[in-house]
């Protein structure tokens, strides 16, 4: 056996490496395990192709895990405003002043602001999380993988692929949406496929950085962008599985041209196309978030349509009420890892997920439906949202993490 801990979390990305050291401050011995550590920056490297949009709810709990202004002094894009609308507004005449009228703007003035959010590489966030552990001496960063997890409610046996072993009453899962921590505790999800994918391309634009992101709806599905460090931005397009294909099969002077046929004229020109990837779109939620000795965080727990880019952003929040339970729990002498100190998580983090992922599935059947009777019903919420400043300004803070639902 290599070692007993009071705490096992599997997993090190943003969530994991978060949730760990929001539990610095106890005497917890505490082990997270991560197989692959993220690059080194530098400043000559291409931006990533995974990027989120972190809300000023993450940005704080960054902040306070002193992770914030190292990702500052790396790469991050700052934005004020979002954009969303259907029609081409860019159009002439009475069809451009018709989608304009449709259109709904968000700004960071409304909720007095400076911005609405930073759009951030995922390594860089995971780098700063990490680098802040080294100075921690209740944690041990485990670098092998997980071969086996032998889960049970007194005590879980990890078996890791180096042949050592850890054992511990409490597992944390931040292991992804295959979670072999939620499949070893046997807690189940409902999952299923939205039939399309999106593909993610990074762009250097002939405009400069811009400040804003946007979202166009198509019948195909929407196009967006998020702007990225100088001159560049991060385009998103859904489409079908098999349009999609085609576009990943172009090659990237034919791509660029299809591209620029097909996004709005906002986007601007574009200097060169410097990545590209596809992935497929699916939601996932867990039955359960918890069990006697363990606890589900982030997409182990939940995958959502990332429309709204909410996906990290509700992890993080999972991490804040996760580590204000175990907190809680110490100070009153109660053990960690018992289902009823668990339940509290669950409790305060599982129907606010599941909101948030009906409300975003809605919001994505009403946009990827042409019947006539929806399409007037979406024209005229975009029409109200632009025009009722309070439900704007409320939609806003939920999004920014500042309200909940």
């Amino acid at each position: 056996m290599e070692g007993r801990f009071d705490l096992v979390i599997v997993g090190g990305g943003m969530v994991g490496a978060a949730v760990a050291l929001s539990l610095a401050d106890t005497q917890l011995n505490i082990a997270l395990l991560e197989r692959s550590l993220p690059e080194a920056f530098s400043a000559d490297q291409p931006m990533d192709l995974r990027v989120s949009a972190l809300s000023p709810a993450s940005i704080d709990l960054l902040d306070q895990l002193g992770a914030w202004q190292p990702i500052l002094s790396l790469r991050a894009c700052p934005y004020q405003r979002m954009r969303v609308w259907e029609m081409d507004e860019d159009a002439p005449g009475l069809a451009g002043q018709a989608a304009r009228n449709l259109a709904t703007e968000f700004s960071a003035q409304e909720i007095s602001m400076s911005e609405l959010g930073y759009i951030v590489e995922n390594r860089l966030v995971q780098r700063a999380l990490l680098d802040q552990l080294s100075g921690q001496s209740n944690i041990s960063l485990i670098t092998d993988g997980v071969e086996r997890i032998d889960y049970s409610a007194a005590s879980t046996i990890i078996e890791l692929d180096s042949g050592k072993s850890l054992m511990t009453p409490l597992v944390i899962a931040a292991d992804g949406g295959k979670s072999m921590v939620r499949d070893a505790a046997a807690l189940g999800a409902h999952q299923w496929d939205y039939e399309q994918m999106a593909m993610v391309i990074n762009v250097e634009t002939l405009l400069p950085q811009q400040d804003i992101t946007w979202q166009q709806f198509y019948p195909s599905g929407p196009r967006a962008l998020l702007p990225l460090p100088g001159s560049n931005a991060s385009l998103v397009w859904y489409d079908a599985p098999e349009r999609v294909q085609q576009l990943m099969s172009m090659e990237f002077d034919q791509l660029k041209t299809t591209i620029e046929a097909n996004f709005p004229n906002r986007l601007g020109g574009i200097k060169s196309i410097q990545a590209r990837a596809s992935f497929p779109l699916r939601r996932l939620h867990a039955q359960r978030y918890v069990d006697e000795g363990v606890a589900l965080l982030g997409d182990a727990a939940h995958q959502i349509n990332p429309l709204a880019g909410q996906g990290v952003n509700l992890g993080f929040q999972d991490v804040v009420a996760f580590s204000e339970v175990i907190h809680d729990a110490l100070s009153r002498n109660e053990s960690i890892s018992s289902v009823d100190v668990l339940k509290r998580y669950e409790q305060k983090r599982r129907n606010a997920n599941l909101l948030m992922m009906q409300s975003m599935d809605l919001f994505y059947r009403l946009f990827s439906n042409q019947k006539k009777p929806l399409k007037l019903v979406r024209n005229l919420m975009l029409g109200i949202a632009g025009a009722a400043k309070p439900a704007r300004v409320k939609a806003l803070r939920i999004a920014s993490g500042i309200d909940r639902f």
